[in-house]
């Protein structure tokens, strides 16, 4: 959103494609590694599971209760950004971010049939990811480019966080949902 936000559409979307290519590298990360551990290990998976529950709970309850206050960048005041630039801002914020590992490691065994070959069903998951991500991201995008300025009052701002607060409360219930594969 803060792409959209401060770059326009179409420099924001490319903010999106680096995040995109970061998820990919995090998904590498997880499944060569502690994907292996998780999926023969349930209390493994279950510890990251519940880890994964609370802390996307944390962070909807926080993004709930946050008053936020108005946005005050002007239409003009968009700062210029390089492609590639904004690429590794993408890739870099989703490197650094624990919760996509957390994420990942929680989610990914869900999707992963024991017996059955590991690479076709690691592909189609990594293209589902990016392909719901890119689409997702799109609307955030859009949205940021086009109504966020509009978000003038305290009041406005503090609904738009209680929705996208209560967004990370249900993926954190749904996630709870989730068992180990196989």
């Amino acid at each position: 959103m803060s792409n959209g936000l401060n770059y326009g559409f179409k420099r924001g979307y490319l903010g999106a494609v680096g995040l995109v290519l970061g998820l990919w590298a995090v998904f590498l990360v997880v499944v060569v590694g502690l994907g292996v551990i998780i999926q023969a290990s349930p209390i493994a998976f279950n510890v990251l599971k519940w880890a994964g529950v609370a802390y996307l709970f944390y962070l909807g309850l926080a993004q709930w209760l946050s008053k936020g206050s108005p946005i005050t960048l002007r239409e003009g005041d968009k700062p210029k950004i390089g492609i590639f630039e904004i690429i590794g801002k993408g890739i870099s914020l989703n490197l650094i971010n624990p919760k996509g590992y957390i994420f990942m490691l929680a989610v990914i065994p869900q999707f992963i049939v024991a017996g059955h070959s590991l690479a076709p069903q690691y592909v189609a998951v990594a293209l589902t990811f990016a392909f719901t991500d890119l689409v997702v991201m799109a609307g955030y995008t859009g949205l940021a480019s086009r109504v966020a300025l509009r978000l003038k009052t305290e009041k406005q701002v503090g609904v738009l966080n209680k929705v996208f607060g209560s967004l990370f409360m249900l993926a954190a219930v749904v996630l709870a949902t989730f068992q180990q594969a196989g």
